[in-house]
C-alpha cells in the first residue's frame, strides 16, 4: 500500500470510532482526504479548509505563537491549551471530535520538535472528547530520532491510537502501513464496508520491507542516527556562535532544523539567503531544502547511514557558503515574522511585515 493510500485508510479508522483536527502548517499527503486535513496545501487550494476540519497552533518554541523565551517550560502546556480551545470550539458549533492528527515532528512547517509534554496532554484533552490520536510517522519514524524507533517516543507517558507509517519502510520501495488498536479494528470492521487493496501485502512488498528493517537492527542504525546526529548538532551549533544568520538550530537525530533569519531579534526569515545556500550546497554535490512558512529552514534529514565524516565534510561547506552569504548580503532587509498562525481557538495571527 501506497504512503498516501495508507493515510486514506488512517481517515476511514477514525472516522468509523467522529470532525477531524491537525496543527497549522501540516502536511498529510496528496489523497482529496489527507489534503483536506494538510493546511499547506488546502490553502493555495480553492474552498480552503473543509468545515470539518480544525487547526491548532504550530507548537514551534522558537517562533510560534508561544514561545520558550516568553513561557519556558510551560510552552508545551500552552500549546496543549490551544489544542483544548479548539476542541471546545468545535463543541460549540454542535459537532463532534473524530480524531487529532499530528506528525510526532513536524516536517513541513518547519522542523519542529514538539514542545515537552505537548503531546501528553493534547492526548488526555482529544480523548476526554471522545477523539481518537493519529501519530503520523511516515517521515520521522524507523529510527531517524536515534533513541527510539518511532517519534512520538520521545514525548513522555505517549501512546497514539492509531500509527501511520510509509516512506523509510521500504528505502524507497512504496510500501506503508497502519498500526492501531484491536478495537478501532473492530469498529472498523462493524461499519460492514472494508479496505481493500490490490497490492496490498504483496509478497514483493513484505520482503522488502522486512530487509529494511534487517539492516536496521543489524546495522545498529538507531545508535548511527544518534551519535552522528549528536555530533551534526554540535557542529550546527558552533556555526550558529559564528554566524548571525542562523537564528536557531534544532533536532534530533537524523531531524534537524537550521532557522536562517535576517535579524536574531526579530527573526525575520532569511528566505532569499535559504534559498541561495541551498543552491550552492548542491553545488558543492550536498542536497538540501527549506521548510516552513517562509521556506528559511535548512532541512537535515540524511539517509540512516550518514556516518561522522559525512557531516563533517557537510558542516565544513555550509561553514563556507555561509560566510559567502553574509559577505554577499544578496537579500534586502525585511520586519519581524512568526510563524504564530492563527489556529481555530480563535487567537489572532502575530505575523507581520511591513
Amino acid at each position: 500500500m501506497s504512503s498516501y493510500m495508507q493515510r486514506h485508510w488512517n481517515v476511514l479508522l477514525a472516522r468509523s470510532s467522529s470532525s477531524q483536527r491537525g496543527k497549522r502548517r501540516a502536511y498529510h499527503g496528496n489523497l482529496s482526504t489527507s489534503t483536506d486535513m494538510s493546511p499547506m496545501k488546502f490553502e493555495k487550494i480553492i474552498g480552503g479548509k473543509k468545515d470539518y476540519v480544525h487547526v491548532a497552533a504550530l507548537p514551534c518554541s522558537y517562533r510560534g505563537l508561544f514561545t520558550t523565551e516568553e513561557y519556558g517550560i510551560e510552552v508545551g502546556q500552552r500549546y496543549a491549551e490551544n489544542v483544548r480551545n479548539v476542541i471546545d470550539k468545535i463543541h460549540t458549533q454542535e459537532r463532534q471530535l473524530a480524531a487529532f492528527f499530528a506528525e510526532s515532528m513536524v516536517s513541513c512547517g518547519g522542523q519542529v520538535l514538539l514542545p515537552k509534554g505537548y503531546l501528553a496532554q493534547v492526548y488526555k484533552y482529544v480523548r476526554q472528547a471522545g477523539g481518537v490520536c493519529v501519530a503520523d510517522e511516515v517521515q520521522t519514524g524507523f529510527g531517524r530520532v536515534g533513541k527510539h524507533m518511532w517519534a512520538f517516543e520521545l514525548q513522555e507517558d505517549v501512546c497514539p491510537d492509531i500509527v501511520t507509517i510509509g516512506k523509510p519502510m521500504g528505502n524507497g520501495h512504496p510500501v506503508a502501513a497502519v498500526v492501531t488498536t484491536k478495537e478501532i479494528a473492530r469498529n472498523f470492521k462493524g461499519l460492514g464496508v472494508s479496505y481493500f487493496n490490490t497490492y496490498g501485502g504483496n509478497p514483493v512488498s513484505m520482503a522488502i520491507a522486512n530487509a529494511v528493517l534487517e539492516v536496521i537492527e543489524d546495522e545498529d542504525l538507531l545508535t548511527n542516527a544518534d551519535m552522528v546526529g549528536r555530533k551534526l548538532l554540535d557542529a550546527l551549533q558552533e556555526l550558529k556562535q559564528r554566524h548571525p544568520l542562523i537564528g536557531d538550530v534544532r533536532g534530533v537525530g537524523f531531524f534537524i532544523g537550521v532557522d536562517l533569519v535576517k535579524d536574531r531579534i526579530t527573526k525575520a526569515p532569511a528566505t532569499e539567503e535559504a534559498a541561495y545556500t541551498i543552491a550552492r550546497m548542491k553545488q558543492e554535490g550536498i542536497l538540501l531544502n527549506a521548510e516552513g512558512k517562509y521556506e528559511n529552514v535548512l532541512k537535515f534529514k540524511p539517509p540512516m547511514v550518514f556516518n561522522a565524516e559525512n557531516a563533517e565534510s557537510l558542516v565544513k561547506k555550509l561553514d563556507v557558503i555561509l560566510t559567502e552569504v553574509e559577505n554577499k548580503k544578496p537579500c534586502r532587509e525585511s520586519s519581524t515574522s512568526s510563524d504564530s498562525s492563527s489556529s481555530d481557538d480563535g487567537l489572532v495571527s502575530t505575523s507581520s511585515s511591513n
